[in-house]
């Protein structure tokens, strides 16, 4: 697993506490999209599994350093919710439980890391929330969320909470140019469409993605001159997830277009494409913009969080909906 300069500091701190024995036994992950809570999680597991560490480091020799090298260490458990699932249920979390009540098969530390804290179901969360309230001995948990404030408040406070947070822009840069050479606004942007997370600006960057973003910035250039449903095509391609991300794209334009007619431009999100926002700028008045900024965060959230639910036409209502906006705001 893949490790970054950033997480440094925030896996010192973690350890430290094990090491004077302050260490909160179940840790919150705040984290954002690609950032690394994966390998913070995974470089503190292997600390605990470890049978010889030394300071911060593992022995790397011990049978448990072995067993993590080949992640087949028994008593390591990630728990997510079965492929094809949106939800974690009560039966996967409460097998894992009654296994951490019984002794540790290598005689060690247990953790347990839920990658996707938001995917616990009502019951598993009360499940959970109970072993937080009186936990196995030198068990350890780590709950991963994108969205903290999702997890049940009761959960959350039986927790540590800890933010894992980018680094400041020039590191972020300096470590993005290493790894995908290109202009430093398309640089920037990648690392500001993807709140400043250097691992998921590099995904972004990826030619067939990077295509697909140029894309939806190069027909929504046309659409808003001529037809607003050129761009259906452009947003239903791929997955649900894969349209989401796209609004999202959509949504930062627009924040981006608010920004250019107040003239603080000096922060947008997509600094490579100053054609499209000031167009966006001069089609909308302040008000449509801001309107049309809410509803398009609207579809996003029916778009992700309702089920069964038709995503052709609910872009479609959207768009239509978005081009009378158009035709009666004011021109700038």
């Amino acid at each position: 697993m893949k490790w970054y300069p950033w997480l440094n500091q925030l896996y010192q701190y973690i350890i430290n506490q094990h090491q004077v024995g302050r260490a909160h036994h179940a840790l919150l992950v705040k984290t954002i999209n690609g950032i690394g809570d994966d390998a913070l999680v995974w470089g503190v597991s292997r600390w605990l599994m470890c049978q010889k560490p030394d300071g911060l480091k593992t022995c790397r020799s011990c049978h448990g350093c072995r067993l993590m090298q080949a992640q087949t260490h028994p008593d390591w458990y990630c728990l997510e919710a079965e492929k094809g699932k949106s939800t974690l249920g009560i039966d996967m979390v409460r097998q894992v439980i009654e296994q951490l009540y019984d002794f540790a098969q290598q005689g060690g530390a247990k953790v347990v890391w839920f990658p996707y804290a938001s995917q616990l179901s009502e019951s598993a969360a009360n499940t959970l929330l109970k072993t937080l309230e009186e936990p196995p001995t030198n068990s350890w948990f780590f709950l991963s969320s994108l969205q903290p404030s999702r997890l049940p408040a009761t959960l959350r406070s039986r927790c540590m909470a800890i933010a894992l947070i980018p680094p400041d822009e020039l590191q972020s840069l300096q470590w993005l140019s290493q790894q995908a050479p290109c202009d430093k606004e398309v640089l920037q942007t990648a690392l500001r469409l993807n709140t400043g997370s250097p691992p998921a600006a590099l995904q972004l960057l990826e030619p067939v993605r990077w295509q697909l973003r140029q894309a939806l910035c190069n027909v929504l250039h046309d659409a808003l001159q001529e037809d607003i449903l050129k761009m259906l095509p452009v947003l239903l391609i791929n997955d649900t997830e894969d349209v989401a991300e796209r609004i999202s794209w959509l949504l930062a334009l627009l924040v981006d277009a608010i920004k250019w007619q107040q003239c603080t431009t000096c922060w947008m999100i997509n600094p490579d494409r100053h054609d499209v926002v000031a167009l966006l700028a001069n089609f909308f008045s302040s008000r449509a913009l801001h309107e049309s900024t809410h509803e398009w965060m609207q579809c996003r959230e029916n778009l992700l969080h309702v089920g069964a639910i038709n995503c052709e036409l609910l872009l479609t209502d959207q768009l239509l909906r978005w081009a009378n906006r158009r035709n009666t705001s004011i021109v700038f």
